[in-house]
């Protein structure tokens, strides 16, 4: 009885390497494949620059965007399997959210909405309209600061002329 056990197990030892062998030695040879694309920062205005980082991806590889340029990414020594690229944001992109993908050893991934474009600001008159003030917008603000001027003038000469009574 003491035997058939010991065999019983010894052939379910044998069982579960015969079965995880395969996996270890296709895991040894496996092809790379990219993922976890991190862009930073995540929200950047138009002529900046967005340093990509992706795993999975030892060789390098290149970034592709509609805000950008085709980027080529590098590896990051001492980093494994990681490579890691700067790309500049098109002066003319749109404000929005934009994807990512990332071309390694064959393979690609795509990572939507990676990182979001804003707009510029125009100071001075308009604030950040784009298009700036009016001659209409001017006429309306100033005709407020005027109604404001003459209705302080008179609550003041109303206020003064009840102190003398």
């Amino acid at each position: 009885m003491r035997k058939s056990r010991a065999l019983a197990a010894a052939g379910a030892a044998v069982a579960v390497l015969g079965i995880a062998a395969p996996v270890a030695v296709a895991d040894g040879g496996r092809v790379p494949n990219p993922s976890n694309i991190v862009a930073l920062p995540s929200v950047i205005a138009r002529g900046g620059q967005l340093t990509i980082t992706v795993d999975g991806c030892p060789n390098g590889g290149t970034a592709t965007s509609n805000a950008f340029p085709r980027t080529n990414l590098t590896p990051i020594s001492g980093a494994n399997d990681t490579s890691k690229g700067t790309a500049t944001i098109d002066a003319e992109a749109r404000p929005g959210p934009y994807d990512i993908t990332v071309h390694c050893s064959g393979r690609s991934l795509t990572r939507p909405a990676a990182f979001t474009v804003i707009g510029g600001v125009r100071g001075g008159i308009g604030g950040s309209s784009t298009s700036g003030a009016t001659p209409t917008d001017m006429a309306i603000g100033g005709a407020l600061v005027t109604a404001a001027v003459v209705g302080s003038g008179v609550f003041w000469m109303r206020r003064r002329a009840e102190k003398r009574i």
